[in-house]
Order: structure tokens, then C-alpha cells, then sequence
């Protein structure tokens, strides 16, 4: 087994944990995944040196490609968790605002100044 198959592995196991259906309940879990793999494939990505071989460079270039999707795949899952988190903003403002409508009221009646010295 060659260099680089290990990492072509972790890649695909990545790719697979982002490919699945993400909903709000489970997205904890799978950003643990996602974190794990990433990881684990960075240990491996700093221990490939130079020179490749032939199969090596083949794979390299498919690992480019699969690096591509996963890129586009986790930035897509990030936009998701922010709007999420702007709807949980709003929500807890909405609420905030429910429970006290006069928060953010600032009046000057029955405010007295006395401009004698």
C-alpha cells in the first residue's frame, strides 16, 4: 500500500460523513466526525514528503478533486449553522421583547431640571 492510500481513505470517510443528510438534531455529531477526520488527515497529509511515484501523483490528483467537494460541503454546512444561529438570535430578542415590551423604552417625563444655581 502506497503513501498516500491512508489519506485517500480518511478523505472518502469525510466525504461520506458529509455527503449525509444533516439535520439540526444530529449536526453535534457530525461536526465531532468531521473534526476528527480533518485532523487525523492533516497528521497524515504532513507525513508524505517527496519524491512520487506515478500512482502516487494519480491519487494526489484525485484527492485535489475530492478536497474540492468537501471544501464546498463544509463551507454549505457553515452557512447552515449561521443562519441557525440567526434564527436562535432573533427568536431569543423576540421572546426577550415579548416578556418585556418596555426594555428598551427611554422617556424624559417626569424628569425635573433645575436651572437655578
Amino acid at each position: 500500500m502506497n503513501r498516500l492510500q491512508k489519506t485517500y481513505e480518511v478523505t472518502r470517510q469525510l466525504e461520506d460523513v458529509l455527503n449525509e443528510k444533516i439535520s439540526g438534531k444530529d449536526r453535534d455529531t457530525v461536526i465531532e466526525q468531521v473534526n476528527h477526520l480533518v485532523e487525523q488527515r492533516g497528521d497524515l497529509l504532513s507525513e508524505i514528503t517527496p519524491p512520487y511515484s506515478e500512482e502516487e501523483k494519480q491519487l494526489g490528483k484525485e484527492l485535489v478533486k475530492l478536497n474540492e467537494q468537501i471544501k464546498e460541503k463544509m463551507n454549505n454546512l457553515f452557512d447552515d449553522l449561521k443562519v441557525e444561529m440567526k434564527q436562535v438570535k432573533k427568536q431569543k430578542k423576540s421572546n426577550r421583547t415579548y416578556v418585556n415590551p418596555y426594555e428598551n423604552v427611554k422617556t424624559m417625563d417626569g424628569m425635573y431640571m433645575d436651572s437655578k444655581k
